[in-house]
């Protein structure tokens, strides 16, 4: 390896670290590299299902937020591919996720501050920077970013069945198409379970029996209005950065359909497919909708699934059958294994989480001038928007600031279309410059 230190030094490369990477690139005076132990670029794979659509604008891209102008746009993939024309003429309502994941990997695959296949085993700290532990030597550098992801999240009760005929709908893509299954269970309300529920009522197969399940009380689209879609803006991530632990939980608790429901073209063609196969088609596959369904046990007898459930439309206690059973059940902040070495220097909160600045970056009791980016780690700390693209580029340009101590992105914004905050509170939209960092 490089015995020069790297001014920063990221780990893992999902689409946020890749934002960072490419902000970067506009920086000739920072040098910086990403690892990742995966040999390629891969977005989701499990979850590429014909159909799937984004849930957000293509224009909330890596970059082009605040660096409109920089080669790893999204238009500037569709230039480079010679579609802008025929992307303009095919007038998507929603971009198809295949298409921004090509995006994304085009991207990956030209940058050249990322080394794939490279699995950081441990971060340290020693002599006044980081020790990145790689399988092929050591890497130090000032400054780490975080960006190894959420891992799948599975039920507690559902220990110990995982495996074939039971698995997370991230693994949709690899286990469906030999699944072999005359009854299927999905589990999860949002638009995983939508869209891994649509591929089931689509597909041919020996399956006749899907049930979808979810503790919601209705099979409820995503609130994509404007007022709602306020909440994606740095000017709300800012201002919920301010409040108080307790006022963010009840923040959130609120909030879930605005980044947790179904497309309302998923619903549409899941609710026209059943109407086609009871009026229609004459099939004999048999879906059933089933909200408002908490599962309370799940167990495997003479191999079949039982799930039983409590229906708090009603208070009644039902039990489903099945031969297979996916969970659309989200994912879950993990602590990443290579911190053991650091994890008693980095505090937590009431719930375990990480304790993160505005700049997106980690407490712990090391030097104030080396920092640990966390991204995609910052939910309970700047709101809804954090784990989602919606704010991709605005905070890798953030981070950039923070590390270089200079303002290289121009992150002064206008007052927000919504009042959030008390009108007496102090209001500094520049929260990329270090300064307000260190406030």
């Amino acid at each position: 390896m490089n015995d020069q230190i790297l001014d920063l030094a990221g780990i893992g490369i999902g689409p946020f670290n890749l934002s960072l990477a490419a902000q970067l690139d506009s920086v000739a005076d920072a040098r910086a590299r990403f690892f990742d132990r995966q040999p390629s670029f891969a977005w989701h794979p499990g979850m590429m299902l014909p159909g799937a659509e984004l849930q957000t604008s293509c224009l909330k891209d890596l970059v082009t937020a605040t660096n409109p102008t920089s080669p790893w746009s999204f238009l500037a993939y569709l230039v480079a591919h010679k579609r802008f024309y025929s992307f303009m003429n095919a007038e998507f309502d929603a971009l198809p996720r295949q298409e921004f994941a090509n995006y994304l990997a085009w991207a990956a695959g030209a940058l050249d501050n990322l080394s794939f296949g490279s699995a950081v085993r441990e971060l340290d700290f020693a002599r006044g920077a980081f020790v990145l532990r790689l399988d092929g030597g050591e890497v130090t550098a000032r400054n780490v970013s975080l960006g190894i992801g959420l891992v799948p999240d599975v039920p507690a009760w559902a220990n110990g069945l995982l495996g074939d005929t039971c698995f997370h709908a991230s693994e949709t893509m690899r286990r469906l198409p030999a699944l072999k299954a005359r009854r299927v269970a999905v589990v999860g309300g949002g638009q995983s379970g939508a869209e891994v529920f649509l591929a089931l009522l689509n597909q041919e197969s020996e399956t006749r029996d899907v049930s979808w399940i979810s503790r919601r009380p209705n099979f409820d689209p995503l609130d994509a209005t404007p007022f709602t879609n306020e909440l994606f803006t740095p000017g709300y991530v800012t201002d919920f950065h301010r409040i108080g632990e307790d006022a963010r939980n009840a923040s959130l608790a609120r909030q879930k359909l605005a980044s947790d429901g179904a497309s309302p073209s998923t619903l549409l063609a899941i609710y026209r497919r059943i109407y086609a196969l009871r009026h229609l088609d004459g099939g004999t596959l048999n879906p059933a909708l089933m909200p408002g369904r908490e599962v309370i046990q799940m167990d495997r007898q003479t191999g079949e699934y039982r799930l039983i459930m409590r229906n708090s439309f009603d208070g009644g206690i039902e039990i489903v059958h099945a031969d297979a059973v996916v969970f659309a059940t989200g994912y879950a902040f993990k602590v990443p294994d290579f911190l053991a070495p650091l994890r008693e220097r980095i505090p937590s909160d009431r719930k375990g989480n990480f304790q993160l600045a505005a700049d997106f970056s980690l407490a712990w009791d090391g030097p104030r001038q080396n920092r640990i980016f966390a991204l995609n780690a910052g939910r309970h700390s700047h709101g809804i928007a954090e784990p989602q693209l919606s704010v991709m580029a605005w905070r890798s340009s953030v981070i950039v600031n923070a590390l270089l101590g200079r303002a290289h992105f121009d992150l002064d914004l206008p007052e927000p279309v919504v009042t959030w905050a008390s009108t007496g509170a102090p209001r500094d939209r520049a929260t990329g410059t270090l300064a307000a960092a260190d406030a």
